[in-house]
């Protein structure tokens, strides 16, 4: 087996990558996708029109519905809740699902709720209860109900204001070749 399932769960799909590491009572269906070095923990509900990147975490108690996309290295805290139907009904479908796109890199913090059809930007952060109405930018910093930008965070996790400047160190950042860094300034 190129990856590791807990007995107690169940995986019906075989479009999972080397090294994933399935925990307890996991349920995903048959044509879920998941990369490689992905650690996908206990009480996770996979649906079947779902693709996962490599090296992603999903922690214990989140539901990832149809449409969902999350591309490598992009963490998933507890109970997070993907919507993909604006207007749910019992036994009634929409004709297709409403897409979600978390870009590389981006976390989302514990008990946040994605609404469908948004994009969450590469690196960025969404705090933990937030729940994301619209998309979300690179390197942006989203928290509270309805989630709004307060910040900026860094690749490497540093978390500045809306004016790029460190919380705790006072360093000035900008926005270069597409990255964050700090200026000379």
């Amino acid at each position: 087996m190129k990856y590791f399932c807990h007995k107690s769960s169940d995986v019906q799909s075989e479009n999972i990558g080397k090294g994933t590491t399935i925990w307890q009572f996991v349920v995903v269906l048959p044509n879920a996708e998941i990369g490689e070095n992905c650690n996908i923990n206990s009480h996770v509900f996979i649906e079947n029109d779902v693709v996962i990147g490599d090296n992603v975490t999903v922690k214990s108690g989140t539901q990832i519905w149809d449409g969902s996309r999350l591309e490598d290295n992009v963490f998933i805290g507890p109970n997070v809740t993907f919507t993909n139907d604006m207007v749910p009904r019992s036994k009634k479908y929409p004709y297709s699902f409403k897409k979600t796109l978390i870009k590389n890199g981006a976390s989302i913090g514990a008990n946040a709720t994605i609404i469908a059809g948004n994009e969450i930007g590469e690196f960025s952060l969404i705090g933990a209860g937030a729940v994301v109405t619209k998309s979300v930018g690179k390197n942006e910093l989203w928290v509270g109900n309805p989630a709004k930008l307060v910040g900026y965070i860094t690749k490497d996790g540093e978390i500045l204001d809306l004016n790029f400047i460190h919380k705790e160190t006072s360093k000035r950042f900008k926005w270069n070749n597409n990255d964050l860094e700090v200026t000379n300034d």
